[in-house]
């Protein structure tokens, strides 16, 4: 049976609303941590704020303003259910990354007492997947809206992940020194890497 658009739609909602009550609950669990980035309050609030700004222009019919509503999918195509599709994919690197993350895993910007670098999983091929993740899922559902106001928000979210992932390597480097720097040079950013740039040789 084919799906339309506003069946579509409703299974995009539910399933980001399963992921944020997956991720709520993560976050419940989460150990404390003891050793913090020096991220300020009031840019971490100003990141959930952009993060609640983007999902509201992806679901909410309410910001469908001027040409935030206007179509760049035509109607008739099977590009909705591609980009439910690109959900789902986006979804489940977004929850094996974060099941794989374990107890290293923070929705801040820091490390957590006893953190390792893990470079398993998707981590072995990805230095940041569940941003990835988010993102595809993101893009995805805004190929299945088919409006201008998902690639706005899509942009939004991949200029905030940019920005919290350049802080967290910065840390992790520290933190780590060579071991990251060689996890750097066999990894991709945000989209997996052609091939790893070799390391050197020691004398």
């Amino acid at each position: 049976m084919a799906l339309h658009q506003p069946q579509i739609e409703l299974l995009l909602r539910g399933l980001w609303l399963a992921i944020g009550l997956y991720w709520f609950l993560g976050a419940r669990r989460a150990d404390p941590s003891r050793e913090h980035s020096g991220e300020a309050q009031s840019t971490r609030v100003f990141r959930l704020f952009l993060l609640a700004l983007i999902f509201i222009l992806l679901l909410s019919h309410g910001l469908r303003l001027g040409p935030l509503g206007g179509r760049f999918v035509p109607n008739g195509t099977v590009l909705p259910v591609l980009g439910f599709c690109m959900t789902l994919a986006g979804a489940s690197l977004m929850v094996w990354a974060r099941v794989h993350l374990g107890a290293n895993w923070s929705d801040k910007v820091q490390i957590k007492e006893g953190h390792q670098l893990v470079r398993s999983g998707p981590y072995a091929i990805l230095r940041h997947p569940i941003y990835t993740g988010v993102l595809l899922a993101v893009a995805g559902t805004a190929l299945a809206l088919g409006e201008w106001r998902g690639v706005l928000a899509f942009c939004i979210l991949l200029v905030n992940y940019v920005i919290k992932a350049r802080k967290e390597e910065r840390i992790l480097a520290a933190r780590f020194g060579e071991d990251f720097r060689r996890h750097e040079r066999q990894t991709g950013f945000l989209v997996p890497r052609l091939s790893a740039k070799s390391t050197p040789s020691t004398p």
